[in-house]
């Protein structure tokens, strides 16, 4: 599996202008709104607790202006993804003490723990190279963003 395989083109997003956030909790609103869209199942505010919940235990900023938010989800059949970028950096905690641009969120089923890492350093191998953050960053749009993640994996998009 690659990280595009838990995403698509809807769950990803570019907060600039009027989308634009500011906030932790505003970049947790709109990742669970993301991440909820198009799974009608899923409830946005329940899974903005749960990440909200995990923030609260340690920050998922890991530095390089990336932060992975990530939960167990317990009626979940398959791990999502979603991600939000914002071009202004939104001040969160991360362990580099930066404000972050790209936030990669990643739910999964709870029973499915080993998966859920094997993602987690996935993501996180795909977001280590500084210049591909740089384009990430400089996507135009969602569409653009899921583009340049599919073509970092190799795979059309």
């Amino acid at each position: 599996m690659q990280v595009v395989d838990i995403l698509s083109p809807g769950r990803v997003a570019v907060a600039r202008g009027a989308n634009q956030v500011t906030t932790k909790s505003e970049v947790l609103r709109l990742l669970s709104q993301l991440l909820a869209s198009g799974e009608g199942k899923l409830d946005a505010s329940a899974i903005e607790d749960l990440l909200a919940r995990r923030e609260g235990q340690q920050s998922t900023g890991v530095g390089g202006g990336v932060a992975i938010p990530h939960a167990a989800v317990e009626d979940l059949d398959r791990i999502l993804g979603a991600v939000l970028l914002c071009p202004q950096p939104v001040k969160f905690d991360a362990v580099d003490g930066m404000p972050v641009s790209i936030f990669f969120a990643v739910i999964g089923p709870r029973r499915a723990v080993g998966e859920h890492l094997k993602t987690l350093a996935r993501v996180s191998r795909l977001l280590r190279d500084d210049h591909f953050r740089e384009r990430l960053v400089g996507a135009s749009d969602g569409d653009a963003a899921f583009a340049l993640i599919a073509s970092e994996e190799g795979r059309p998009a």
